[in-house]
């Protein structure tokens, strides 16, 4: 609770932990009279508010504490991500019922309790769900060193598996589905705020630090959109979608994913889905930028141009990859441009071309910038860039009709997706956004359909910004699925809502401290950038 908790809004809080109150009493966001929609109707719910500075609450939902305790089983599984470092990476675990059953039949001759069990999925706006496919799993434990023994057992015998508490597997049908869930929630009423709310990335784009060190001089903040994670595909920090930070595009959309606008008043608060058109234009003639502080040929989340491979539509954890291609850089890219094999027209502060580097990659001068080009392009910015001739770089977002969206230095813009809820109603979009993978239903399986830790935000009814963490993987906090994350943010009365980057990225830090459990091994993960709600 904030150190900053005045005696009326203590005596408010207390009443809300007793049932005394509704949450809206303590100023909290507007929520269903029954709370959160998750697990029975009878479970117990606390709400504590408490108020960080004029304008800002923060409440704590706990819901289901008292839930007994789960089993934890091994689901035997390919890791997923073919050596990718990213620990979000959903493994590989569904089967068709054929294979399913083999493999489980191998596990049984092998001397292991193994079964199949049929998945299915609700259907969203864009998805049909039912069937996504056949888990196998082996043993039901009551504690997760039991499990992660039977796992070693597993290994040593040429299998691969995981640990799983079968909490976290987002079956909205399950009995014994009672929590707990941890959900912490800062909203932000621009009728009282005085403050500034922001999007920050730190020092550069491709230096990621964590949500604790961007929130230096927050009141409160948390994680925000996607970013890159494995050097394989591309500089580690920098955003994978819209990237907008005091009116200046630093990073381009995926595709028309959905975007998190944000006033820095806090009275446009908003999510629409935005592309983009760039172009370079030199003296005698222009050229399509491919894209904005990026290494060339990797576009983490795909949604790029249509020569990408293997795809021009958003693909989330995919990186497309594009040989030909040219990208211009700020300075707020990185200390260097990317090396490689290609042409840099290195830019003066006032769009000069002050040399031409081959290979690419180096020093931007003060001021400068500087646009790149690889493969088959290569021939086209030679053609644009004479030195000491001037180049002019137009990076300009679109909005749903194609009409340029004006910038602003007191407007910040980051990615996310899917949508959760649109004009007030349930809207998820996996299917749109890249969550829905053709041939990898267990993608959907491990991101959307299973508990996991989330970040969302999004706008009220009251026009108040909502930030919202709940913590996961864990079994203090089981986390939420995607359809799951829409509900409780129409609970929250939430009229436009957003999914964030999650997983070991969510974070929330008020009064200096993070006061959720991020779930990597290793603590607060650093991330590309975050939301800050300053003094």
């Amino acid at each position: 609770m904030s150190k900053r908790l005045p005696a009326a809004a203590a005596a408010l809080s207390l009443l809300v932990l007793l049932g005394a109150l509704p949450a809206s009493a303590a100023d909290a966001p507007p929520a269903s009279r029954s709370g959160l929609p998750l697990g029975p109707s009878d479970l117990t719910e606390t709400r504590t508010t408490s108020t960080l500075q004029p304008g800002v609450t923060l409440t704590r939902i706990v819901r289901g504490a008292e839930a007994p305790a789960l089993p934890w089983t091994v689901e035997v599984s390919i890791p997923g991500g073919a050596g990718s470092p990213d620990p979000d990476a959903p493994p590989t675990a569904l089967k068709d019922r054929v294979s399913a059953g083999e493999l489980a039949d191998e596990l049984k001759a092998d001397g292991f309790a193994a079964r199949v069990e049929e998945v299915t999925t609700p259907a969203v706006a864009d998805y049909d769900g039912g069937t996504l496919g056949w888990r196998v799993r082996v043993g039901s434990f009551g504690s997760q060193d039991a499990a992660t023994s039977e796992r070693g057992r597993l290994v040593a015998a040429g299998y691969a598996g995981s640990a799983i508490y079968t909490g976290w597997d987002g079956d909205p049908d399950s009995a014994d589905d009672r929590g707990p869930w941890r959900v912490d929630v800062l909203t932000i009423d621009p009728r009282r705020f005085r403050g500034s709310l922001r999007a920050s990335y730190g020092p550069d784009l491709e230096r990621r630090e964590k949500t604790s060190e961007l929130a230096a001089e927050a009141t409160a903040a948390v994680n925000a959109g996607f970013f890159v994670l494995d050097p394989k595909a591309g500089a580690p920090g920098d955003p994978a979608g819209v990237g907008t930070y005091g009116g200046r595009l630093l990073s381009e959309p995926v595709g028309d994913r959905p975007a998190l606008v944000l006033g820095a008043d806090a009275r446009r608060t908003d999510v629409t889905r935005l592309t983009w058109r760039g172009r370079v234009t030199g003296a005698h003639g222009s050229e399509r930028l491919d894209g904005v502080n990026r290494v060339p040929g990797l576009i983490r989340n795909c949604g790029g141009t249509p020569d990408d491979s293997p795809t021009a539509r958003p693909l989330h954890d995919v990186t497309c990859t594009d040989p030909d291609e040219i990208v211009a850089f700020t300075p707020s890219y990185g200390q260097q441009t990317p090396p490689g094999d290609g042409l840099e027209a290195v830019l003066d502060a006032r769009g000069r071309v002050t040399g031409l580097r081959t290979p690419r990659g180096g020093p931007l001068p003060a001021g400068g910038s500087s646009v790149q080009a690889t493969g088959d392009r290569v021939a086209d910015l030679k053609s644009l860039a004479r030195p000491g001739a001037r180049l002019a770089v137009d990076k300009t977002l679109l909005d749903r009709r194609g009409k340029p969206v004006p910038a602003s230095r007191t407007t910040d813009i980051v990615n996310g997706g899917p949508e959760l809820v649109h004009n007030g109603r349930t809207h998820v979009t996996p299917a749109a956004d890249g969550m829905v993978q053709p041939g990898n239903p267990s993608f959907y399986y491990g991101w959307v359909h299973k508990r996991n830790p989330r970040t969302l935000a999004g706008v009220d009814a009251s026009g108040r910004t909502v930030l919202v963490t709940a913590d996961g993987r864990g079994t203090g906090s089981l986390g939420l699925s995607i359809p799951e994350s829409a509900a409780v943010a129409k609970s929250l009365g939430l009229r436009e809502a957003i999914n964030l980057d999650g997983g070991g990225s969510t974070t929330m830090v008020a009064d200096g401290k993070v006061i959720n459990t991020p779930s990597d091994a290793a603590g607060e993960r650093p991330v590309g950038d975050a939301l800050l709600i300053l003094p």
